[in-house]
C-alpha cells in the first residue's frame, strides 16, 4: 500500500523528500550555465548533483515511490551525458596543464594533434548535452520530480522511525562492497591466510594490464557505497566518518590508476599510435604515476581485509548517533539538507 504523508516528523520518508529536494536543485541551479558551455565547473556541479541525487533514490529506493519519468534509471543516462563531457573537460587540462609542459618539443606536437582530436570529441559531447537537456524526456523528468516533491508518495516503510531503519539500508551495500574480488588482486591466499604481496614495479605493470578492469569494478563500487554514507553522515559520528573517509581516498587512489590507462588510451586512438612509440616520455611519466598510486592502495588493501576493520565497519553502520535528532531538530528545518547548501 502507497501512503501520502503530510506530517512532519523524522521518518524514512522525511529525510528522502528532503534529501531529493537538495539535490534536485543543485541540477536546477546550474542547468542554464551548462546549456552556455561556458563554464566547466558548472558542468561539474550539476554532475555532482546528478551523481547525489541518483544516490539518494538509490538510498531510500525502500520508502519511495516515484514516478517512472523520475527514476534512477532516467537520472542515470542523464548524468552519463554529462559525465562524458566533463572527462573530457579533465582529460583536456591534464593534457595541456600537468604533461604537456614536461614533454620534448616533438611530443609536444604529437600531443597538439591529440589536442585536437580532443577538442572535436567535446564539440560533439557539447552537443549531445544541449540535445539531453532541451529534450522533452529531461523536460518531462524535471516535471515529475517537481509534481513529486510537491506532494511526496511513499512506500509503507517510510513512516518508520528513521533510526529503527538505517543500518539496514547501509548494510547489505558494505556487505557487496567487502566481498568484492578486487580487494584480492596482488594477494596471495595459503591456509586461509591472505598476504598482500610486494612486487617490483615491472611485476606491478604486468599486474594491473592482467586485472585492471577487476580494481576499476571495485573502485566503481567503492564510489557507489561513498555516495550511500555521505547520503546519512548526519547521523553518525566520527567512526563512521572515519570509513567514509577511507572510502573516497580509496576511490581516488584506484582513480588515478584508472585515469593513467584511459588517458593512455585515448591518445593510442587519437594518433593511431601505441602511447610507447609517439609518446615515450609521457608514457614513462604515466607508469611511474601508478606505482607510487599502487602501494598507497596496497595499504588501504591490506587494512580492509583485517577482520576487525571490517568488523568495525559493520559495527559503525549499527550504531548512529542521530545527535541532530536529539538536540532537537527536526528535518524541516535542518541546515545540511537544506536546498540552498
Amino acid at each position: 500500500m502507497k501512503v501520502h504523508t503530510q506530517n512532519k516528523t523524522s521518518t524514512l520518508g522525511d529525510w528522502a523528500a528532503l534529501a531529493l529536494d537538495k539535490h534536485f536543485h543543485k541540477v536546477l541551479k546550474h542547468e542554464d550555465d551548462v546549456l552556455k558551455d561556458k563554464d566547466p565547473e558548472a558542468l561539474h556541479q550539476m554532475r555532482v548533483g546528478m551523481r547525489r541525487l541518483r544516490s539518494a533514490i538509490t538510498g531510500f529506493t525502500p520508502a519511495l515511490d516515484l514516478p517512472k519519468l523520475a527514476q534512477e534509471k532516467r537520472i542515470g543516462k542523464i548524468a552519463h551525458t554529462l559525465g562524458t563531457l566533463r572527462d573530457l573537460d579533465v582529460l583536456g587540462a591534464a593534457l595541456q596543464n600537468q604533461y604537456k609542459p614536461a614533454l620534448p618539443a616533438e611530443e609536444q606536437e604529437y600531443l597538439e594533434n591529440a589536442l585536437d582530436y580532443l577538442n572535436k570529441q567535446r564539440r560533439q559531447a557539447s552537443a549531445q548535452v544541449k540535445d539531453t537537456l532541451e529534450h522533452k524526456r529531461y523536460q518531462s523528468f524535471k516535471q515529475s520530480l517537481k509534481q513529486w516533491l510537491k506532494q511526496p508518495i511513499y512506500q509503507e516503510v517510510a513512516q518508520m522511525p528513521i533510526e529503527q531503519v538505517l543500518p539496514d539500508l547501509l548494510l547489505p551495500e558494505v556487505s557487496k562492497l567487502l566481498l568484492h574480488p578486487g580487494w584480492l588482486v596482488g594477494t596471495d591466499i595459503k591456509q586461509g591466510e591472505i598476504e598482500v604481496l610486494e612486487e617490483s614495479p615491472e611485476k606491478v605493470e604486468q599486474l594491473l594490464a592482467d586485472q585492471g578492469e577487476v580494481l576499476h569494478s571495485l573502485r566503481k563500487a567503492t564510489k557507489r557505497i561513498r555516495y550511500q554514507m555521505e547520503v546519512f553522515s548526519d547521523f553518525y559520528g566520527s567512526s563512521y566518518q572515519a570509513y567514509l573517509n577511507d572510502m573516497k581516498t580509496i576511490q581516488e587512489i584506484l582513480g588515478q590508476i584508472q585515469d593513467s590507462f584511459v588517458l593512455a588510451e585515448f591518445l593510442t586512438a587519437a594518433l593511431q599510435s601505441k602511447i610507447k612509440n609517439s609518446l615515450p616520455t609521457l608514457a614513462h611519466q604515466l607508469a611511474q604515476t601508478r606505482y607510487p598510486a599502487w602501494q598507497k592502495w596496497q595499504t588501504l588493501q591490506q587494512r580492509y581485509l583485517n577482520l576487525e576493520i571490517r568488523k568495525g565497519f559493520h559495527s559503525a553502520i549499527l550504531h548512529p548517533t542521530f545527535e541532530q535528532i536529539s538536540d532537537g531538530k527536526s528535518p524541516e528545518n535542518d541546515l545540511t539538507l537544506s536546498p540552498q547548501t
